[in-house]
């Protein structure tokens, strides 16, 4: 039985947090070990540049996720690990697609609109800073997912329309050209997998309230107990399903943990211990990571091997794809 194509991608444009662990990278280093699972990891260093052009963020946040997501335990024997950068078949392969996706497709993309919105909002030129680069921003990420004809995409809800963009860029080239993509499916994480944010958003670098994923113990305990609570008194009952303490709390425990500290809030739990006994928790299933986090980022090198047989791997299977494209729309040889 053939295995199951998932594509997972991230933009190198931050340092990881405990949002990113929680929701994505946890969950999806678990989803690659199963048997029927043919995995794709990659820093989507394209896409960065779109909204970053700050080159030394860019190099820095690559290493940081590369880092993380080796630290916490991608196994890249069973996983492909790449640079979308290393790919030039994913480069050709957006043209190809571009060729045969309606601007009014693109015209309808929930960012291209936002900024179009927030432009006439201020008085300004509909398209006023707006680069070919957003514009085009789910042609690219079609392409990402169409290389390697993948089957399922992990994506937050607000990526859902992407997805669905790339569905009608791959039908409208089998259309075409024949039965050659796979329409892609999205796969949207549950309601719990999004952690809470130290002033009780979501936890997210655009609001500036997360804790990165590998502060050092000192950093951890400060970061936590910034987080906000209301100002009931040890002994008063608190709500744990209002709470980003608990939220976090509940993340990383077990269910028999998350039950007993649920019910430490409803007998009254001061938040300085509620506080002191998160950090106990997450420290304990992060310092072993942590650690090895530290080494990879001090050796940058031995992480670029690891890229570079990744984008190996992947190449093989891009280059096949590109190769049976470049005859369907006709770039052959003459001979």
């Amino acid at each position: 039985m053939a295995k199951e194509i998932v594509l997972t991608g991230v933009t190198t444009t931050g340092t990881p947090h405990l949002g990113n662990y929680v929701g994505a990278i946890r969950p999806a280093i678990e989803a690659s070990r199963q048997e029927n699972t043919e995995s794709y990891f990659f820093l989507a260093d394209y896409h960065a540049l779109i909204k970053c052009q700050d080159p030394e963020r860019v190099k820095q946040s690559r290493l940081e996720i590369a880092a993380t997501w080796l630290a916490c335990g991608l196994d890249t024997d069973k996983a492909t690990f790449y640079r979308q950068s290393d790919i030039p078949e994913i480069a050709e392969l957006n043209w190809l697609l571009t060729c045969v996706t309606a601007k009014g497709l693109m015209n309808r993309a929930h960012a291209y609109k936002g900024a179009v919105d927030e432009n006439l909002a201020n008085a300004q030129d509909p398209d006023f800073g707006i680069t070919m680069g957003l514009f085009c921003y789910p042609v690219l990420m079609a392409a990402d997912i169409l290389a390697f004809n993948a089957h399922k995409v992990p994506v937050g809800r607000d990526q859902i329309q992407h997805i669905e963009m790339a569905r009608d860029i791959a039908g409208r080239f089998n259309h075409l050209f024949g039965e050659h993509f796979v329409l892609p499916e999205a796969v949207v994480g549950k309601e719990g997998s999004i952690l809470k944010g130290l002033d009780g958003r979501k936890m997210s670098k655009s609001y500036n309230n997360t804790i990165p994923l590998f502060d050092t113990e000192k950093k951890l305990q400060k970061g936590i107990n910034k987080i906000k609570t209301n100002l009931l008194e040890p002994g008063e009952a608190k709500d744990p399903d209002d709470s980003v303490v608990f939220d976090i709390y509940k993340a990383f425990s077990t269910p028999e943990q998350a039950a007993q500290m649920h019910q430490n809030f409803l007998d009254g739990i001061a938040w300085g211990e509620a506080k002191k006994e998160l950090f106990t928790l997450v420290n304990s299933q992060l310092s072993e990571p942590r650690e090895k986090y530290l080494e990879l980022m001090a050796n940058p090198a031995h992480v670029e091997d690891i890229l570079q047989a990744g984008a190996a791997k992947a190449r093989a299977r891009a280059g096949a794809m590109i190769s049976d494209l470049r005859n369907a729309v006709g770039l052959v040889n003459f001979k």
